[in-house]
């Protein structure tokens, strides 16, 4: 027998930073002329009164591109050194990262992200290729080759409505790909980041 969904479900809460990228996303809608001030308005008293993820999704669905946009990648190269994207960075829509020796590290937590899917293409190399995204994104890796390294995807489940999915594809390697959402000192460091 199984609970019913109003039960088991229950929804989750929006954060003061999640109602403020919503804020931000819808203001510079207005500035780009996708919703006019009447609307701008309604939208931002919704965004600042939500409580939940599923009172906020709905006002940015319409405005987040569906499709990936022309222009280059992002490319980070391991090299021997390493390479890694982390704090406030603007996301494109594709990235190419290539472990190298040194490895790369990707970290979504503060990154501003307007796309509803990322493509992300990995070559682990031989220090791999070590994600790190917010809880609520989706990840999927259906079309990655393990490789001699393989995956640790340490993500849960399905995403929030209205997240962005990120989809892996390409190669572990032999450094492997680790998927993972922020662990405790991460978390910690995210929270004072957010207070400041």
């Amino acid at each position: 027998m199984t609970a019913e969904p109003s039960r088991s479900v229950k929804p989750l809460r929006a954060s003061d930073a999640d109602r403020e990228a919503v804020v931000e996303q819808l203001r510079e809608a207005a500035a780009e002329g996708r919703i006019d001030l009447d609307e701008l308005d309604t939208r931002l008293g919704l965004a600042l009164s939500a409580k939940t993820y599923a009172e906020l999704a709905p006002l940015t669905e319409d405005l987040v591109p569906v499709a990936v946009a022309a222009g280059e990648p992002l490319v980070l190269e391991g090299g021997m050194q390493g390479a890694s994207r982390s704090g406030r960075w603007k996301v494109p829509p594709a990235i190419r990262a290539r472990g190298g020796a040194g490895g790369v590290r990707i970290d979504f937590t503060l990154a501003d992200c307007r796309w509803r899917e990322i493509e992300l293409d990995v070559r682990g190399g031989m220090g791999g290729v070590k994600i790190v995204v917010p809880q609520g994104w989706t990840v999927q890796t259906d079309e990655l080759s393990l490789g001699l390294g393989g995956l640790k995807n340490k993500t849960t489940g399905e995403g929030f409505p209205g997240a962005p999915v990120l989809r892996v594809t390409g190669s572990c390697g032999m450094g492997g790909v680790v998927v993972r959402h922020p662990n405790f000192r991460e978390r910690r460091k995210l929270r004072n980041a957010q207070t400041h």
